[in-house]
């Protein structure tokens, strides 16, 4: 008859459905319970996938789109972060971002060592407590409160020089993967981050701002333009032998200094969500049951140590560089969680078979429990868009 029909495969339609209805359903009571809405897709996939009601009995493919969202995450940090400013970020900050790092990497390698992990496990997990949560830091940050004041801009600079350590540790677990030869990649790296960074620069001084510069009034395009270069860059970087994190977080700070750099990011967060919640569905639907029993007890030490240590930690360095008290423990406070970084880190060392199964959900479990814990006592004590009580409630 003519008539051209297109198939969408059922299973496709209904996954979708399943990621997004369950967050949205589990979604209701996080946030009646004042938590952040990550802990609902987290859930959700620990209901729907393999290890639960079986709805989704492969979640390969969801976790390689949501990926993506990741990519989008460091792009937009790239976004706030101009090189000059990236520079005094890192000089000033570095005290605190290194000396925490690591004394939470010491507290994560001990701990894993108490409970019978072997050495390299070990190391993996305090790889993975370095880092406190991006996500959950800005999730609970007031943007029209403290994003532009000192104690914000005191925390993202903390999260920040972390993110920019957990990527340096990124391309150090790709250099020692067992299908790598570790000389091979060293080589790769130092050739490839060159051509990486002159690439970006010749192609965004003649290509893309002009492009940005001309057409800076048609907004979708603007939309479509900084997507493509993200993840351009993030190829190029994949091609060269780096990850596509670190290409995603170069161009944006390539593009960071353009005067239109805070209309992308605020174009970009909606697009970066829906990615994240595909990620985060996919970390608790890849979750195993089976290793709970085995697990639970040292994530739960873990969780209440991070919450109580980080806060202690960061109000002694942060009060080692002049600033008040009171700031100091509510950075401690906010960054006082396991980080999405060390999701990553983890899935790659396993992926990789330089870290067991077991040591990777005892991360992931980390990684839930300290995200609810820290996320109960940031909204009773302190300003954030879904405070436990009102006079504390901003945007």
């Amino acid at each position: 008859n003519g008539e051209i029909k297109m198939h969408v495969p059922h299973d496709v339609i209904f996954f979708v459905f399943l990621i997004f209805t369950g967050a949205a359903f589990f979604g209701a009571f996080i946030l009646m319970a004042r938590q952040t809405l990550l802990i609902a897709y987290i859930f959700a996939g620990m209901l729907c996938g393999p290890y639960g009601l079986k709805l989704i009995p492969n979640v390969g493919i969801v976790h390689s789109i949501g990926d993506v969202g990741i990519l989008f995450l460091l792009f937009l940090l790239g976004l706030h972060l101009p090189p000059q400013k990236l520079t005094h970020m890192l000089r000033k900050i570095s005290w605190v971002g290194f000396g925490s790092s690591v004394i939470f990497f010491i507290l994560g390698f001990v701990l894993s060592l108490l409970f019978d992990f072997s050495i390299p496990d070990s190391i993996f997990i305090g790889l993975g407590l370095m880092f406190s949560s991006t996500i959950i830091g800005i999730k609970l940050l007031p943007t029209t409160v403290l994003h532009h004041q000192h104690t914000g801009e005191l925390m993202i600079s903390v999260l920040l020089w972390q993110d920019i350590l957990s990527i340096i540790v990124m391309i150090v677990i790709r250099m020692f993967e067992i299908d790598n030869s570790p000389y091979k990649e060293v080589v790769l790296i130092v050739i490839g981050l060159p051509v990486v960074i002159a690439a970006v620069y010749a192609l965004n001084r003649w290509v893309v701002m002009p492009l940005l510069t001309r057409f800076s009034r048609i907004k979708e395009y603007l939309f479509l333009l900084a997507i493509a270069w993200c993840l351009s860059v993030a190829e190029l970087s994949t091609l060269l032998g780096l990850s596509a994190e670190v290409g995603a977080f170069i161009a944006g700070v390539s593009l960071a200094m353009s005067p239109i750099s805070l209309y992308i990011a605020e174009s970009l967060k909606p697009l970066r969500d829906f990615f994240l919640v595909l990620f985060f569905f996919s970390v608790g639907a890849n979750f195993n049951w089976d290793y709970l029993s085995v697990i639970i007890v040292p994530a739960i030490l873990i969780a209440v140590l991070v919450m109580l240590i980080k806060p202690l930690v960061y109000r002694w360095f942060l009060s080692s560089i002049e600033e008040t008290t009171k700031v100091s423990w509510e950075v401690g406070f906010r960054l006082a969680q396991v980080s999405e970084f060390a999701l990553i880190i983890a899935l790659m060392a396993s992926t990789s078979h330089l870290m067991t199964m077991q040591a990777s959900f005892l991360v992931q479990a980390s990684f839930i429990l300290s995200s609810i814990l820290s996320g109960y006592w940031v909204v009773m004590k302190y300003p954030t868009p879904v405070a436990m009580v009102e006079h504390l409630r901003r945007d």
